[in-house]
């Protein structure tokens, strides 16, 4: 029988202090990881940690990267805020017009991708619950992130990950038909692999 492969969830705020909608005036302020055994966030100053995120990423087994609304917002947040830094890193987006938006996209895109990051593939598990889970759930104002402490930054954080990870672990017979990969000649948005980290094979 084949094996299960690992579930990370992963979660992005942003400053807030902006708009923290938009990649192109606000930054990362923390993300966080939540895999089988672990939960781990990433703070400070944004390079850094984007670059902290990507190297381990690139360290895990390769597996399925658990977003909730990942495909239209903290992706492609992501890749812009490293395009920004001229950071290469191993997410690759693919735009697909197919994935239906209920709200408008992300400034300075078309609507929402597909992804892998190195040798992960990627699954929004907001699209295989929004019919009928999404209205239902309440979240922080997200246009007041900043009034958090930290502490409750991280655990706000930290919490939206492990969600993503349990829900898509949750719905698995059905989350594993959907899972995205993108190859390297197919991204919308190629990003090279970091030194150390698993590639891709063409």
């Amino acid at each position: 029988m084949r094996r299960r492969p690992a579930v990370y969830g992963l979660d992005i705020e942003t400053d807030t202090t902006e708009n923290g909608l938009d990649p192109r005036v606000a930054a990362v302020v923390t993300v966080a990881l939540a895999g089988p055994g672990f939960e781990e966030v990433f703070t400070g100053r944004e390079e850094a940690l984007l670059a902290d995120l990507d190297e381990r990423i690139g360290q895990l087994e390769p597996g399925v990267i658990a977003t909730w609304n990942g495909a239209a917002f903290d992706l492609p947040f992501l890749a812009d805020r490293a395009a920004l830094h001229e950071l290469p890193i191993g997410l690759r987006l693919r735009h697909d017009r197919a994935i239906t938006m209920r709200r408008a996209p992300l400034p300075g895109h078309r609507g929402a991708y597909r992804a892998s990051w190195f040798e992960h593939g990627h699954l929004d598990a907001y699209r295989l619950y929004r019919g009928d889970v999404g209205p239902a759930l309440i979240e922080v104002d997200r246009t007041r992130i900043h009034d958090l402490s930290n502490e409750a930054l991280h655990a706000y954080a930290a919490s939206d990950a492990r969600l993503a990870r349990i829900l898509t672990e949750r719905r698995w017979g059905t989350a594993s038909r959907f899972i995205d990969r993108v190859g390297p000649d197919e991204a919308d948005v190629p990003v090279a692999p970091r030194r150390g980290a698993h590639a891709i094979p063409a």
